[in-house]
């Protein structure tokens, strides 16, 4: 999907591009892809870059254009995974912004594309627009991390019921997510280093507090994101600790209920041999093992609880 804006703000969508608009680009098709190579000269290898699911954000700068590539959050059941990140594009020219992204997402909402429609969040240069950027993807990251901590949580209420592999299968997801969402962040926090460090941009005051609080609500994330992390690493290995007690217990159990049944069993097999014995010539043979059978089970059963065996 393309969509093309008037200025970077997303203001007034527009049929064509102009100078200085920005066109946000989102799951291309292959018609598309050719599209915005051709008419807005992005290079095949940058375009190939940014679709590449595991690229790496980065900054590069060139006489004709400068990029700059971070890795943004997504809420897409893949692989059974809740969450997991991929890569944005912004792609600068003196002409036009170009932003790239291989699948919808909530920085850039194609349904939502004007994100600064109020009066204080103009903006006001390209810097600024790719600051904005860092800092609403570190509040997503922020808001998904509230739902993984919920959705750990949940796991967590079926996990002291549990004897089965799945919840513990569920947390595993949830870990890959974080370890996902720690290694993203990270490489978005030395963009954000170069950024401030760049001598291709001067940085005015309004773009360095932009900066500051886009650096602070990174780190924010990332050191959440690794509590969580450290959480549910320790949290894994103690109730899969439960699961095979729980398991030792149920095993336990069935160990002893077939050492009563196997009384009664020891018993009728002694006097159903096919061999003289005292009671084969009584009527009242049957109750008397009957009996037998319930005295010794029951004092197994007595002896089993009082030694806490059962």
């Amino acid at each position: 999907m393309i969509k093309i804006f008037k200025s970077l703000g997303g203001y007034f969508e527009l049929p064509k591009a102009v100078k200085n608009s920005w066109i946000n680009v989102t799951n291309p098709t292959p018609d598309e892809i050719e599209l915005i190579r051709s008419e807005f000269n992005v290079p095949e290898d940058i375009f190939n870059d940014i679709l590449d699911p595991d690229e790496r954000p980065r900054v590069e700068f060139d006489d004709e254009f400068q990029l700059v590539i971070l890795r943004v959050p997504i809420a897409h059941n893949n692989n059974g995974l809740p969450f997991q990140t991929i890569p944005l594009g912004i792609f600068i020219t003196d002409q036009q912004t170009v932003t790239i992204c291989a699948s919808p997402n909530e920085v850039l909402p194609t349904e939502q594309p004007s994100l600064y429609r109020e009066q204080y969040q103009q903006v006001t240069d390209v810097l600024n627009f790719v600051l904005k950027l860092f800092l609403r993807s570190a509040k997503i990251y922020l808001k998904y991390l509230k739902q993984i901590n919920q959705q750990t949580t949940q796991i967590e209420k079926e996990l002291e019921k549990s004897i089965k592999n799945e919840e513990l299968n569920q947390l595993l997801k949830m870990e890959k997510c974080l370890v996902y969402f720690i290694t993203s962040i990270k490489a978005n926090e030395m963009v954000l280093a170069k950024l401030k460090n760049s001598k291709h941009y001067a940085i005015n005051e309004l773009n360095e507090d932009l900066l500051e609080d886009a650096i602070i609500e990174n780190k924010q994330a990332q050191e959440m994101a690794q509590i969580y992390s450290d959480i549910q690493a320790g949290m894994m290995d103690a109730y899969a600790s439960v699961i095979s007690n729980n398991l030792n217990v149920v095993m336990k159990q069935l160990t002893s209920i077939s050492i009563f049944l196997m009384i009664p069993t020891l018993i009728a097999s002694l006097y159903g041999m096919n061999v003289p014995n005292f009671l084969s010539e009584t009527n009242w043979a049957f109750p008397i093992i009957l009996f037998l059978s319930l005295v010794f089970s029951a004092s197994g059963f007595f002896l089993f609880r009082k030694k806490n065996w059962f």
